[in-house]
């Protein structure tokens, strides 16, 4: 099954980052954020991808293009240039670059991949945001409701602290509670090929234009996970994840049990 990454908007509110890079390649650890989404496919066994590019999109075609020789240790003889690439553990990833346009929208972009992805079931996410689901209970419950759209309900972190009272007295203090601000989505959605339906043009919104009509007919569902989810929005996102990986064991990367 393929996945479809959103990856060609603006990125305006991290512009001290995005000015002249596009924000998936924002780097947490080294690495660009969208090698940590992909990285949550890829431990759960999918490694088949579409990246829909748009802003700065060469800067994501030349990070890939260059990934396999990068990732490895190199021997250059200097008298005629040959180089000798010495096999290390690598990704093993299909990926698949494509333009989708300067100005397209969400709903447009994933329209304009339709010859890419044909008439077939496929993931879609965003390029900003990693969690520690198994995309693979995601499915498990697309394939349950018999929905033509699944997509992953996340508790929103708070941005402020959380307090419960008892008139004047604060009998609790919750620092930036996650549990309580409602559900959003959180990407990571499953998705028949029918959403194409609702996708006529570039100007089209996945989230307005699809998702509410979809919604609105019956055949959108929900996977509601309670656990670690964050996306990348602001410095003081990206801060958050990047303490959670020096801490040498960020959530989105934990080992997987094996799917029953």
């Amino acid at each position: 099954m393929k996945t479809v990454i959103l990856a060609g908007g603006l990125g305006t509110r991290l512009a001290e980052r995005t000015h002249e890079l596009p924000k998936p390649m924002v780097e947490i650890g080294g690495r660009p954020i969208l090698w940590h989404v992909m990285k949550v496919y890829e431990r759960a066994g999918f490694e088949d991808f579409c990246v829909a590019l748009g802003y700065r999109g060469e800067a994501i075609k030349s990070y890939f293009l260059n990934y396999y020789t990068l990732s490895r240790d190199l021997s250059v003889n200097l008298s005629d240039g040959a180089i000798d690439r010495h096999k290390v553990n690598s990704e093993t990833w299909n990926v698949h670059l494509i333009d989708t346009g300067q100005k397209t929208n969400t709903g447009g972009r994933i329209r304009r991949l339709q010859e890419w992805i044909g008439n077939e079931r496929f993931m879609l996410t965003y390029g900003d945001g990693v969690c520690d689901i198994d995309v693979r209970d995601v499915i498990a419950t697309h394939e349950r409701t018999k929905a033509l759209v699944t997509i992953l309900a996340v508790r929103p972190p708070a941005r402020f602290g959380g307090l419960v009272c008892n008139e004047n007295q604060v009998v609790e203090f919750t620092e930036k509670p996650q549990i309580g601000e409602g559900w959003i989505n959180g990407g990571f959605m499953v998705c028949e090929p029918g959403i194409f339906d609702y996708l006529s043009s570039d100007e089209d919104s996945l989230e307005k234009d699809a998702l509410e009509a979809i919604a609105a007919d019956g055949k959108l569902a929900a996977h509601f996970h309670e656990d670690f989810w964050q996306c990348m929005d602001t410095l003081r996102e990206l801060r958050l994840l990047q303490e959670l990986w020096d801490s040498g064991n960020p959530p989105w990367l934990r080992k997987l049990e094996k799917s029953a």
